[in-house]
């Protein structure tokens, strides 16, 4: 029997194309013979930049725009643009807050039916592909072409500003960010804005309070893993970047380059209303704050509030009792570091204080 018999139907009155292997109907011949590709495979239109495939033209069209930066679907309540009306339609459930998808096993919700579908495989336990070079296994197809590139060393997706590549089309999506300066993911409670979803998620920690990642040494918490990685060159006296002009060190490379100005002399950031100026716009950021009066960070037990988080944490160990930082001489403990640093100038370098 033809997969394209037509089939006489009272909802039409006319033909319709059936598909033998799973029913499906069309009312086009086209639309089944574009069907039929999902069951054979057959992905007949391949970029020629990245060389991904797609079962049809209209989505190899869509796809292009990841290379060409087109996006011409624009969200109407935050300017926020998209190469598809589909990511638009996807998009404008985070403004209404429908999520129609739902998990019938653990409830969790979902704006799209894709995304339901590959957490039901979390359920399953299935990981169905897997990789020749070095065995690990994913859930998603996508996820596993990703991972393919870090052993052939693919970045077919280019920055048309300064050429930077990337692996993946979201993490050019992202960096495009750099050069638009667009955050358009906003904390509710104190209206900071990120470019990522995921810093919006970690910096949302610091109002709840949720420290999940735990130093197995000396137990002292983390809101992000990269925290704790940072914390771990404590222990291990790690401090991998260098000043090439004073040989200090750090363990961050961010503080490293904040480092460089002072030998530069260079001071960009500076406030309006009372002409201090700060190398680092956080700092600036912070200190706007002393004239707004804001102090947006409260402590859950207290109520105290604070400008900053790190003042927040630092306040916290007074109800919690941490005292993480030890001096290796008298294994004195202290809960913040300048008080460690004043105690061994005064105690041990017998260093007085102007």
């Amino acid at each position: 029997m033809d997969p394209a018999q037509p089939l006489k139907t009272p909802r039409t009155q006319g033909k319709t194309y059936s598909c033998e292997q799973c029913d499906k109907t069309f009312i086009v011949s086209s639309n089944l013979k574009a069907h039929m590709r999902i069951h054979t495979g057959e992905r007949p239109y391949s970029c020629e930049q990245c060389d991904k495939t797609f079962s049809r033209s209209s989505h190899l069209k869509r796809h292009m725009r990841i290379h060409t930066g087109e996006k011409p679907f624009e969200c109407g309540l935050c300017g926020h643009v998209f190469t598809d009306s589909t990511g638009l339609k996807s998009h404008m459930r985070i403004h209404t807050g429908e999520r129609p998808y739902r998990c019938e096993q653990c409830d969790k919700t979902f704006t799209r039916s894709s995304n339901l579908k590959e957490h039901m495989k979390i359920h399953a336990g299935e990981k169905e592909y897997s990789c020749d070079e070095c065995g690990k296994s994913f859930n998603q197809l996508s996820g596993f072409r990703r991972h393919k590139r870090v052993h052939d060393g693919l970045k077919p997706y280019e920055c048309k500003q300064c050429g930077k590549t990337f692996s993946q089309s979201g993490s050019l999506e992202c960096h495009m960010r750099i050069h638009t300066g667009e955050k358009p993911y906003r904390c509710e409670q104190c209206d900071k804005t990120f470019t990522v979803s995921s810093h919006l998620k970690a910096h949302m920690r610091i109002h709840t309070g949720e420290k999940p990642f735990e130093c197995g040494l000396c137990g002292h918490v983390f809101t992000t893993s990269t925290g704790l990685k940072y914390h771990m060159r404590i222990h291990t006296g790690e401090r991998p970047y260098s000043c090439e002009q004073c040989d200090k060190t750090f363990t961050r490379s961010s503080n490293l380059k904040e480092h460089m100005k002072i030998h530069a002399g260079g001071k960009e950031y500076s406030c309006d209303e009372c002409g201090k100026s700060f190398n680092q716009l956080s700092d600036l950021r912070h200190h706007k704050r002393v004239h707004d009066g804001l102090k947006p960070y409260e402590c859950k037990q207290c109520g105290k509030t604070f400008s900053r988080s790190d003042h927040l944490e630092c306040h916290m160990r007074i109800h919690t009792g941490e005292r993480p930082y030890s001096c290796e001489q008298c294994e004195k403990t202290f809960s913040r570091s300048s008080h460690l640093k004043r105690h061994m100038k005064r105690i041990h370098l017998g260093e007085k204080q102007l």
